[in-house]
This record gives structure tokens, sequence and C-alpha cells, in this order.
């Protein structure tokens, strides 16, 4: 805290004047960032899918099955979050519970349906033509340094908690 008092005193002391927001790549990233995001969850919202659900079910499908616990680890949610996605996938009849274990019944392994699985190509095409919507206008090579730069500052920054809102 001293640091930021410190800086932020040598900053007000100078006569500079102070930066518009649109000289922040902060501002921009956060700008396009959310139009990317609302846009998708509409989209998938017009389906009865969240985002979250996507998410669960991709990971699953890429899986092919897996407990409530190892998607929770692997997507850095909890157990109660991960359990409430997991209920409306069922009422859908995307996902499907059984017993792993015959001497532990507490143990379920999870594992897409049919529908689950023809649902897929359907969600896919929605991230792909949101993903078209507001990137076509950047060459393949734009793309590739774009996605290349966003893939080192996460990695910098150690942010690899998948996004699910």
């Amino acid at each position: 805290m001293e640091t930021i008092i410190a800086f932020m005193e040598s900053y007000l002391g100078r006569a500079r004047p102070i930066p518009k927001l649109e000289s922040h790549l902060g501002y921009w990233l956060r700008l396009v960032s959310n139009a990317v995001s609302v846009a998708f969850s509409r989209s998938l919202q017009e389906r009865q899918t969240s985002v979250a659900e996507w998410v669960l079910l991709r990971e699953l499908y890429e899986r092919g099955q897996a407990s409530p616990g190892e998607l929770a680890n692997a997507l850095r949610l909890t157990r109660g979050a991960v359990s409430k996605i997991i209920d409306k996938l069922e009422a859908k009849d995307w996902v499907l519970r059984s017993d792993a274990r015959q001497e532990d019944n507490r143990y379920r392994v999870l594992s897409p349906t049919r529908a689950g699985r023809r649902s897929l190509p359907i969600l896919a095409a929605i991230a792909d033509q949101n993903d078209a919507r507001y990137f076509d206008c950047l060459s393949a090579r734009e793309k590739a340094v774009l996605r290349e730069l966003l893939v080192k500052l996460a990695d910098h920054h150690h942010i690899h908690d998948i996004p699910t809102e």
C-alpha cells in the first residue's frame, strides 16, 4: 500500500495531465471483452443455455466422462457451483450421472448423453459465429498475434480460470 501511495504522490506531484480513458489498454480490452462476452451469453440464452453450461458440457465432452470433483478442479469452480450446473444439464438430458464404484455409492461419474453430444455442434457454431462477428475484421495473422499476446498476458499473470460468466 505504501508503494501505491508513494507512486500516487509522485504521479500527482508531476504537472502532467491525466491521461484519457482511451489511452489505457485495459479500457480497450474491457470494451471489446464485454461486447464479445455479452453477445455470446445472449446467443446462448436464446437456446436456454448459459455460458457455464456450455463450458462444463464442452469440458465433459473432451474428457468423455468425469466426476463432479474433477470438473470442479478443471474449471476452477467450487463443487457447489458445478453441482448446480450439472443439475441444469441433467434437467435438459444433456448429462448422465452414474455410479462408478460399487463400494462407494457417493462417487458419481458424469458423461454426456446423446442429446448433450448433439447439442455441442450447435453451441460451438454459436461460439464460432460470435468470434466471426467480432474478429473477422482481422486478418488470420492479426488473429494469431492477438491470441499469442492474450495467451502471453494470461500466462505471465497466472490467469488460468476458465471464464464461465
